[in-house]
């Protein structure tokens, strides 16, 4: 079981990984959104905002429901996801990930990863 600090590592490789998407891309197929990410092992969820500028920094929050897009993944999953050695859709595929958005977010999303 990966510890909070290596999966908040995992959340920042993500972040820089979709700063570096093109921006014109991102733009386009971005709108502001709270995300929150629950690892029920450690328990513990982080929350972040989607924008046209960018993914902010992860922050630790009480509420696992106060995000419109809401992620969740155990810890060694995340850190996989975040190393690119587990893709996406197959661990949405078999439960290991879970994303409750809406369906027009969640396309937009997959536009991106």
């Amino acid at each position: 079981m990966a510890n909070e600090e290596e999966c908040r590592a995992a959340l920042e490789l993500i972040r820089t990984r979709l700063s570096a998407v093109d921006p014109e891309l991102f733009t386009r197929h971005v709108v502001e959104r709270t995300i929150t990410c629950r690892v029920p092992d450690l328990g513990v969820v982080w929350r972040s905002r989607i924008h046209a500028g960018g993914l902010d920094p992860f922050e630790i929050t009480a509420d696992p429901g106060d995000g419109q897009v809401r992620v969740t993944v155990g810890s060694d999953d995340l850190v996989a996801l975040a190393k690119e050695e587990l893709h996406a859709g197959r661990a949405w595929a078999t439960g290991r990930l879970k994303i409750e958005a809406s369906l027009r977010d969640l396309l937009r999303l997959r536009t991106l990863l």
